[in-house]
């Protein structure tokens, strides 16, 4: 750290080994980025390496004269804290959470020969997501133009693959759009079809046809990113949870309904009253839960809340 200047270095060695939120600003007091860790001392000094990972951060530290930080009882707080400061200061080297108004939802038409799945920017009828990674949604479409029909054969899908799209008619865009509603609106019926596209990659391998394999390949990718979109969260959108996190005296429980966070509360000791007292309160709350809401800043949530229960242990975390 010897071309950092005195004052930052000051105040690096200020910055505690805990869970919180740290505040980039540049000479003029402009938070210019904002970033979260288990370990707030460690994160910041990553940034004034000789050899930083990243050329967004080599340009970055040029600017920085000042850090703040905010510390939080665990790092689940760290993560939803900095996506709320991200989505309300939008600071210039932030690129995730700040610009949810692009996230975009997949769309089955009606009768539309060339495009019987769409992009759209809003909630509309047959639509689902929303969904983070536009690009992604777009490469499905113009993939799956290339095996419609798809036809629902015998509880599974037929379908074969045209180099040039084909035209369909009406009755066949029908029964095409009668499959895409299933799968979409089920996840079993999805796994059908990720099934069958992984059974047509093998035969296309094992026949050399290696671009037609890597074609399907990338199908059953994009349909693995709809299937978590889709129905990945279901459980935290349809049932009570409670979390319980260790901190640096006891335990901080939090209770989720909805895919929200509507309480919180730290103990130096848990007890089982503890617990069920929390849990009570909990349930007396989620009445006052908003019932309109902003889909798409609220995915972000949701996934951060997705991939804390997903990372924890058993024992801590309770479904109700």
């Amino acid at each position: 750290m010897s071309k950092v200047p005195t004052h930052l270095v000051e105040k690096i060695n200020t910055i505690p080994a805990k869970s919180g939120v740290y505040k980039m600003l540049d000479s003029h007091g402009t938070i210019i980025y904002i970033g979260k860790s288990i370990s707030l001392k460690n994160r910041v000094k990553s940034y004034f390496t000789d050899n930083p990972k990243w050329s967004k951060v080599e340009k970055m530290v040029t600017f920085i004269d000042d850090i703040e930080y905010i510390v939080t009882d665990t790092h689940l707080e760290a993560r939803l804290l900095e996506c709320t400061l991200i989505k309300d200061i939008k600071p210039l080297f932030n690129s995730q959470f700040k610009n949810d108004e692009k996230y975009a939802y997949l769309k089955i038409e009606d009768y539309n020969i060339y495009n019987p799945l769409s992009i759209v920017n809003t909630r509309e009828e047959n639509s689902y997501g929303p969904f983070r990674r536009k690009f992604s949604l777009k490469e499905l479409i113009d993939s799956f133009k290339n095996i419609y029909p798809i036809i629902e054969d015998n509880q599974n899908y037929s379908f074969q693959y045209n180099l040039i799209p084909i035209s369909m008619d009406k009755n066949h865009f029908e029964k095409n759009k009668k499959s895409l509603e299933e799968i979409f609106c089920d996840d079993k019926k999805m796994v059908l079809l990720i099934n069958k596209l992984e059974e047509k990659m093998k035969e296309a391998a094992i026949e050399l046809q290696f671009a037609t394999a890597s074609i399907y390949r990338d199908m059953i990718y994009g349909l693995n990113y709809l299937k978590t979109g889709i129905y990945g969260y279901k459980t935290i959108l349809s049932k009570d949870i409670v979390i319980k996190l260790p901190i640096d005296i006891g335990y901080k429980l939090f209770f989720i309904s909805q895919g929200k966070i509507i309480l919180k509360s730290r103990f130096p000791t848990l007890t089982e009253k503890d617990l069920n007292l929390f849990i009570d309160e909990g349930k007396s709350l989620k009445l006052s839960i908003p019932k309109d809401f902003n889909e798409k800043p609220s995915m972000d949530y949701r996934d951060i809340l997705y991939s804390e229960i997903k990372s924890l242990s058993q024992e801590m975390v309770i479904y109700l």
